[in-house]
């Protein structure tokens, strides 16, 4: 889901001087739509029957512009398979190491530990990421059948 929904969404790229494409506004409508964490090519086999000549790499393209105006997070996890979330504010994952589900994990993030690494470093913290890994319920169930 889109963070601050789509008529903001709307407005704040407008303002930003992004045209809403027809392209575009269903990518976004489709991130609104969903919990889930698409990859660009689930997006991309969702979207491709209703849009002639819509290609992944306009997907990509889109979120990646969505992805620099700040509506949309890109989850990358090294393995080229990034996925994207509609919800750009700072929050945790967990992964299901077996189908590859991603859930949001709300909780108050930790800027302790983004202090500590500064301190222990040198560096200047721009954010951190923490990804929790595991079995979800659903993997789990087909496990114990």
């Amino acid at each position: 889901m889109l963070t601050h929904g789509l008529d903001w969404t709307y407005q704040y790229l407008r303002s930003q001087g992004v045209r809403i494409t027809p392209q575009r506004q269903a990518v976004l409508e489709y991130l609104d739509k969903t919990e889930s964490h698409p990859t660009a090519e689930t997006i991309y086999n969702s979207l491709k029957s209703k849009f002639e000549g819509l290609s992944l790499a306009t997907v990509y393209n889109i979120l990646h512009l969505f992805k620099d105006h700040g509506v949309v997070m890109e989850l990358s996890y090294g393995d080229s398979s990034s996925r994207f979330d509609g919800n750009a504010e700072n929050h945790y994952h967990i992964t299901c190491s077996r189908c590859g589900k991603v859930e949001d994990y709300h909780r108050d993030l930790v800027p302790e530990i983004e202090e500590e690494a500064e301190r222990a470093t040198g560096f200047k913290v721009q954010y951190h990421r923490v990804e929790f890994v595991g079995i979800c319920p659903e993997c789990a169930r087909r496990n114990m059948q």
